[in-house]
């Protein structure tokens, strides 16, 4: 039997992957470790000036990185994206679609607009960077990873105020499922990760929510059996192994990082 050395399963050198949502946070967490083992990073992100802060970081241990402002709610970002990736750096071997929102908005409370906001960032997003990422990975003829960042609360909720977020991310984990199908003949391997309570700086726009909701996530993290919060890292972990040669083997399955908290 050929086995590959562990060292070259988890090599990343001369891969590409696209990061959203990579300014901070676990997108941030999964960037550094994508880059640590080798991979040219697009921190691609709407706070372009945090994106290129973090991209400045990984820089600075050596790595290769740059940043691009984008809203992944947009398609026309979403082509520029790819486009300057592949003008960056020849291609795209990996994309993980980290970004998302996450509102605590209780249902009586919820405005249309709120609704709409939550699906295009958080769905349509991962839509538009996935089907416009595929298409390069197939012209490419190499194959790819691509790895969406769902929740637990896909498979169970976590807290009131969160119904949209979670339809989401249900959507998210019925989406990974069907298109892991449908691109495994091209060597195309599409896989999820479900955090738990995960330690980040809040919302997207790197502020807590609100009194109520830091409350509720303490409160959560009471029922952690491991008794702590995540760290981005513990997610970064996660999606080097799914992005890596260490997974290959593995399309349309969902990885649960939650130091236990369904078990509870």
């Amino acid at each position: 039997m050929d086995t590959k050395p562990l060292k070259e399963l988890i090599d990343l050198t001369g891969k590409t992957a696209i990061v959203t949502g990579g300014a901070m946070g676990i997108g941030l967490g999964i960037a550094y470790r994508l880059a640590e083992a080798g991979a040219n990073v697009v921190v691609a992100d709407m706070d372009q000036k945090t994106a290129e802060g973090a991209a400045a970081k990984l820089k600075a241990k050596g790595w290769r990185a740059v940043a691009l402002h984008t809203d992944v709610a947009k398609a026309a970002d979403v082509q520029q994206m790819v486009a300057e990736t592949v003008k960056a750096y020849g291609g795209v071997d990996i994309l993980v679609n980290n970004a998302g929102i996450y509102p605590n908005v209780p249902l009586m409370q919820l405005t249309e607009k709120d609704f709409e906001r939550i699906l295009a960032v958080n769905l349509r997003g991962v839509f538009l960077c996935t089907q416009a990422v595929a298409a390069q990975m197939i012209k490419q003829g190499r194959g790819g990873k691509i790895i969406n960042i769902s929740s637990i609360d896909a498979i169970h909720p976590s807290m009131v105020g969160l119904a949209t977020y979670d339809a989401t991310k249900h959507g998210v984990w019925g989406f990974t499922k069907n298109v892991a199908l449908e691109l495994a003949t091209h060597n195309i391997r599409v896989n999820a990760i479900a955090p738990g309570v995960i330690s980040t700086p809040g919302t997207g726009a790197g502020k807590p929510i609100n009194k109520e909701f830091e409350g509720q996530v303490a409160a959560l993290t009471q029922k952690v059996p491991m008794r702590r919060m995540g760290e981005p890292d513990d997610i970064g972990r996660v999606a080097l192994f799914l992005a890596s040669e260490l997974s290959s083997y593995m399309t349309g399955s969902q990885v649960v990082a939650d130091g236990g908290v369904l078990l509870a």
